[in-house]
């Protein structure tokens, strides 16, 4: 059956209302954004004299540049994000390791930074080739990101040039991976499945196998950095509907209002101390793995309760919160 003439003009106008809207949103923070990277970017020569005052400058910077597009997710757009596991110390430097869904799942790790005080102080890993990305890049590389290209035999130079700050002056530091080092998808996954039993190793649900090189030489080498204390393990998750892990795209959560009448977001976390990981690599590998497992059944939780039409998420999680236009 055809639309009548009157719903195709509503539809295109609701359309164009969001569309506008999103711009009239993003383009001042779009603003602020490349004004922070001018900054970072001029930040860039003084660090070679001043790496710690650089560090802080940056990191000030960033937290504003990020608070601003969190803003924009939950004040303006009424994103509504519950939390369930560990109470995450505040101030608290850490390694922090998660599932990778969709491009925003950052707006759910943010949460628990902001929450935490440690928004300025996120390190992400990101791609080597962002570096020569002007402004952007040299921003990146003014506050300390570490830009790997995911081969071993170079990253290895990038990660002693982000550690060295970070061991030797005691910076604050959430350094944050997706330790699948891709997104979920179903093909993706199915390439998973093929390895893991090819390889003899667990299957996870709902995620990919975790890689655990990068992580492995993380621990090594700040486990004995006095400050760094934890390693947060954070499982991302979403809800559309009945579909589980249904997301929106970046665009909608800048545009569209009141998004947790079509999605929900929710974003569990362990807390595990470094002193407790074991010592071995080959341990360390299958401590990494175990953690995608028990996250895959956490998952699996989500998906039923959502297929039982229960409340989501189920309260077997542990602590609940609900954060909700909290800056």
């Amino acid at each position: 059956m055809s639309s009548s003439p009157g719903r195709d003009r509503a539809g295109l106008l609701s359309k164009l209302y969001i569309t506008l809207r999103g711009i009239a949103i993003i383009s001042p923070w779009l603003a602020r954004l490349f004004a922070a990277d001018i900054a970072l970017s001029l930040l860039l020569p003084i660090s070679v004299a001043a790496p710690t005052s650089t560090y802080d400058i940056a990191s000030f910077i960033a937290e504003s540049v990020w608070k601003g597009v969190q803003r924009i997710f939950t004040h303006f757009n009424g994103a509504q994000i519950t939390v369930s596991g560990a109470q995450l110390p505040r101030g608290e430097s850490a390694i922090v390791v998660s599932n990778h869904v969709q491009w925003v799942d950052f707006y759910l790790i943010q949460a628990l930074a902001l929450k935490a005080g440690m928004l300025g102080r996120c390190r992400w890993f990101a791609k080597q080739q962002l570096r020569w990305v002007p402004f952007l890049g040299w921003g990146l590389w003014a506050m300390g990101m570490p830009l790997v290209s995911r081969k071993w035999t170079s990253d290895q130079k990038e990660l002693e040039r982000v550690f060295q700050g970070v061991k030797r002056n005691s910076w604050p530091i959430w350094l944050i991976s997706y330790s699948e080092a891709t997104r979920y998808t179903r093909a993706k996954y199915a390439e998973t499945v093929t390895w893991c039993k090819a390889n003899d190793r667990p299957i996870p649900r709902h995620t990919l196998y975790p890689r655990t090189r990068g992580f492995i030489a993380t621990i090594n080498q700040l486990r004995h950095t006095s400050h760094v204390r934890a390693v947060y393990d954070v499982t991302i998750a979403y809800a559309q509907g009945n579909s589980f892990m249904g997301t929106p795209s970046f665009w909608q959560t800048i545009s569209m209002p009141r998004l947790s009448d079509t999605w929900k977001f929710h974003v569990h976390v362990e807390r595990y101390l470094l002193t407790d990981l074991p010592e071995n690599d080959e341990e360390l590998a299958k401590w990494l793995e175990t953690r995608w497992i028990e996250k895959g059944e956490r998952l699996e939780s989500l998906r039923d309760t959502l297929a039982r039409g229960q409340p989501w998420p189920p309260h077997e999680l542990g602590n609940h919160e609900e954060m909700f236009n909290k800056e």
